[in-house]
């Protein structure tokens, strides 16, 4: 709303992708600010967890390194490893620097098919990660690209996205 104050949710995510997406420290100050107020609400049990899909994945992870919270998941997220390509409208710089900070389990979620990420960026996540001593569980899905959890888009795969479902559940059950 601070983009476009006024607009509906769409109309103000796309004036801020429009202007290179939320800056990263904005991102962690507001993901912070919300984990303060969600644990101390009266029926919190303390814990806080987050998710996120495409840009809000790398969110997410970027979330996760930054801040103290029990749980984050990314559903493919751009360019928490790889770089971005030439002319990408969103400012971001990938987060291979600061994936030594993870401060708590991370689930990813991937489709084979998806370019941005790569299954060689899942790879190179995942080697990172593993190299870190960083708690993490990756599942890929055969035949599922970007978005594939997006229902109203073509790139919607009912069974990666029901698999998917079940393992937010159950990793959001384990940790929170």
């Amino acid at each position: 709303r601070r983009f476009a104050p006024g607009a509906a949710p769409d109309d103000a995510a796309a004036t801020a992708r429009a202007q290179g997406g939320v800056p990263d420290a904005r991102l962690v100050g507001d993901v912070g600010g919300s984990a303060e107020a969600l644990r101390a609400l009266p029926t919190s049990n303390g814990k806080v967890g987050v998710i996120g899909f495409c840009s809000g994945g790398r969110q997410s992870v970027l979330a996760a390194c930054s801040l103290p919270l029990d749980a984050a998941v990314d559903c493919y997220g751009a360019f928490v490893t790889g770089t971005p390509p030439e002319g990408f409208p969103l400012k971001v710089t990938n987060l291979v620097d600061q994936l030594p900070n993870l401060r708590c389990p991370l689930l990813g979620l991937f489709g084979n098919e998806d370019s941005y990420p790569s299954p060689e960026q899942v790879d190179e996540l995942d080697e990172i990660l593993t190299r870190e001593n960083k708690p993490h569980e990756f599942h890929r899905y055969d035949n599922a690209g970007h978005a594939f959890f997006s229902t109203d888009r073509p790139a919607y795969r009912v069974d990666a996205a029901n698999d998917g479902w079940e393992r937010i559940e159950t990793f959001y059950g384990k940790y929170l």
